[in-house]
């Protein structure tokens, strides 16, 4: 067995492609439009309608769900994260400041307060928020991108 994909539901499905697409670089490898049943079922909404857009970057597929109508939240700063359930996704970037300056110039919210930068060792990390709230953190780390944090390297 293995992984399939991560489902990310979106408010706006444009916004949404421009985020995780043209910042991000997740490529479109397919779209699924469907309605009503087996899906209503599945996904436990009756008589629901949705477009299905399958984006895929390192060997990570997510599908960015977006139904005919949607729950909008109303954090600003995103979702908790010590709220049970999925948390984030989590990105490596060659540089850092170079990708969040990026990120100030399309207009994405940068978590400025979560901002953590270790000159000495050319690491850190920060929290984006994608358009609709949900946490992407940027990571810089040295060394072989397989190790994990506290690993070495």
């Amino acid at each position: 067995m293995r992984f399939s994909h991560l489902g990310i539901c979106v408010s706006d499905l444009s916004a949404a492609l421009a985020f995780y697409g043209d910042l991000l670089g997740f490529e479109q490898v397919s779209v699924f439009e469907t309605s009503g049943d087996p899906p209503s079922q599945l996904l436990g909404l009756p008589e629901c309608s949705l477009e299905a857009v399958y984006l895929r970057r390192d060997g990570v597929t997510i599908e960015l769900l977006k139904f005919e109508e949607t729950e909008k939240s109303a954090d600003p700063l995103g979702r908790p994260m010590n709220r049970p359930g999925l948390t984030h996704l989590s990105l490596r970037v060659g540089d850092l400041h170079a990708t969040l300056d990026d990120c100030r110039r399309r207009g994405v919210t940068v978590l400025e307060e979560t901002l953590v930068f270790f000159e000495e060792f050319s690491a850190g990390a920060v929290f984006i928020l994608d358009p609709d709230g949900g946490r992407v953190e940027l990571v810089q780390s040295p060394g072989p991108e397989d190790l994990l944090p506290g690993q070495g390297g």
